[in-house]
């Protein structure tokens, strides 16, 4: 749920749940489950519109607190703040748009009583393109790196995702977003020669949103 309370600003508080089908990978305990994974605070800037510059841009910065590890599934007081630049683009008029993130995520995790800081790096670009009006499909490609320390001190693994997007505006004030994206390559240190890192990043990524405007 989020307002804008004035131009070029948008700030939003969200609660997420995680779904976990884990079974036998190394590392791992296996988990089949539902739970309630996080609560989120979101703040987004606006610093070019791309209407009336060369390209759009902006900043984002989410503060969360997570209750379970994302890809172990195991109980966990996690607290990290995701920094996002957003640059963005009309490459063919009312057509065809482009956009390229680039995040930093420091994380501070204590599970067992034992408390870690790690990190999180990555970069990524999509493309949309109208299929009909109002509905957008496309594709995304994303690269992330994980790091033992919060100033991403030590390389531990990296993975990269790829994968189909859908955007459809449904009437005037509501509309549906979704992305789906799956390990194609990664490496972790935990396991060499492994073409995966499933130590670090899930196999297979997946989000559904719906959205009203009031």
């Amino acid at each position: 749920a989020g307002f804008t309370p004035f131009a070029n600003f948008h700030i939003a508080v969200g609660a997420a749940g995680g779904l976990h089908r884990i079974t036998g990978v190394p590392g791992l305990d296996d988990r089949h489950r539902f739970t309630f994974e996080a609560v989120s605070l979101e703040a987004r800037t606006r610093l070019i519109d791309r209407s009336k510059g060369p390209f759009g841009l902006t900043v984002v910065v989410e503060p969360h607190i997570a209750f379970v590890e994302e890809v172990s599934g195991q109980p966990v007081r996690k607290q990290a703040v995701e920094f996002k630049l957003v640059a963005d683009n009309e490459l063919v008029k009312d057509n065809l748009f482009g956009a390229v993130n680039v995040l930093y995520e420091p994380e501070r995790v204590r599970v067992s009583g034992i408390t870690e800081t790690e990190s999180t790096f990555g970069v990524s670009g999509a493309l949309a393109v109208r299929v009909a009006t109002n509905v957008f499909v496309g594709g995304e490609v994303r690269y992330l790196r994980k790091y033992e320390g919060a100033l991403l001190n030590e390389f531990v693994g990296d993975a990269v995702f790829v994968g189909p997007t859908l955007f459809a505006k449904i009437g005037e004030k509501a509309f549906l977003s979704a992305a789906w994206s799956a390990q194609v390559a990664g490496g972790s240190i935990d396991t060499p020669g492994a073409r995966l890192d499933l130590n670090h990043f899930t196999r297979h990524q997946a989000k559904l949103k719906v959205g009203f405007e009031f």
